[in-house]
């Protein structure tokens, strides 16, 4: 039995265990391919500051799918967008990992991060369950462009980050088309600019901060 306290009393159980707790996996680490090699202290700096973008990132993806799933009109998207958390959580254990491995911190700034995804997962989604798909749909594109850039950048001698961001980069592919699959509407170009904007602001400070 539900009852209209369930989505508020999950919505704060999500935000505890991912700003305060250390997340658990329910999948293994991916396993590069090839061995990594010896790292710079220059390439060690730049892989953890990537990882510590996209570890921000996966804070946000917990953000958003909690507060899309409190306030989704329909119970099976609802189940959908918490089960998409629940994946989520392996990509934000697989990043804090490579941080740890790399000698580098979480991004301070992470509850700040997390309220405010929350808030633009209560916007999105009480505007509908095919806008709010579509705010997912959209989100995990630009999400997936992200990590390709980042395959880019990693050092080539960071094959367990490389491993992991491949890994995150087919899951995220794979979310926005279970979004569009359930009936994402398309969200208008201004309102993808604006995603844009606010991915650049946030990996720009995220990077360092």
């Amino acid at each position: 039995m539900t009852t209209s306290l369930d989505p508020l009393l999950t919505a704060a159980d999500s935000a505890l265990r991912t700003l305060f707790a250390r997340p658990h996996a329910t999948r293994a680490s991916p396993v590069p391919a090839q061995p990594g090699g010896e790292l710079s202290d220059t390439e060690r700096r730049e892989a953890g500051a990537l990882m510590r973008v996209n570890h921000v990132g996966e804070v946000c993806a917990q953000a958003l799918y909690t507060a899309q799933a409190a306030v989704a009109r329909d119970p099976l998207l609802r189940a959908q967008l918490l089960e998409a958390a629940h994946e989520e959580t392996d990509h934000l254990a697989w990043t804090r990992e490579r941080l740890d491995a790399l000698g580098a911190r979480p991004s301070m700034l992470n509850p700040l991060w997390y309220a405010g995804a929350f808030g633009l997962g209560l916007v999105a989604g009480r505007l509908g369950d095919p806008l709010s798909l579509g705010f997912v749909a959209e989100t995990e594109r630009q999400v997936e462009a992200h990590l390709d850039s980042h395959l880019d950048r990693l050092p080539p001698a960071d094959s367990a980050s490389r491993a992991v961001v491949e890994q995150m980069k087919a899951d995220e592919a794979r979310h926005a088309d279970n979004a569009v699959a359930a009936g994402a509407a398309e969200l208008p170009p201004p309102a993808k600019s604006l995603m844009r904007v606010a991915s650049r602001v946030m990996t720009t400070v995220a990077h360092r901060i």
